[in-house]
């Protein structure tokens, strides 16, 4: 279920995140639906529960999750998912870095914006494939 790499850059409690989130935006866990607890995933993934509870915390500070105390965390609504503007500049960012390099390798801005919409097509696909 979850996918953790030692040899990815990013920290550990972001590898816990993503792979929540992945679960929460691809429909795999629902609105109201129970996470595991900080016990059960840091000894499921064999982390530091400290780990587990810091990538909890964010997730819950972003609108992913919520708390209720003496019962657990559950998953929130998509509607209380909080999109950071500055997350979102820094997305347009890359995808205006992805255009420039494919012009950069020869090809014209038609072909490159093709591309980059067939890629973003393929990934919609894969998303609703889950």
């Amino acid at each position: 279920m979850f996918r953790l790499d030692e040899k990815n850059h990013s920290a550990i409690y972001i590898q816990v995140m993503d792979n929540i989130k992945e679960m929460i935006v691809k429909d795999v866990w629902h609105e109201d639906d129970k996470l595991p607890s900080v016990r059960e995933l840091s000894e499921e993934l064999m982390l530091n529960p400290n780990t587990v509870q810091k990538a909890y915390r964010e997730l819950e500070r972003e609108g992913y999750i919520y708390t209720v105390s003496g019962k657990g965390s559950f998953v929130s609504g998509r509607s209380g998912i909080r999109r950071d503007p500055a997350m979102v500049d820094e997305m347009k960012n890359k995808v205006r870095e992805a255009f420039r390099g494919l012009m950069l390798m020869g090809y014209s801005s038609d072909d490159a914006a093709a591309l980059i919409q067939g890629t973003v097509i393929e990934a919609a696909a894969g998303h609703k494939a889950y």
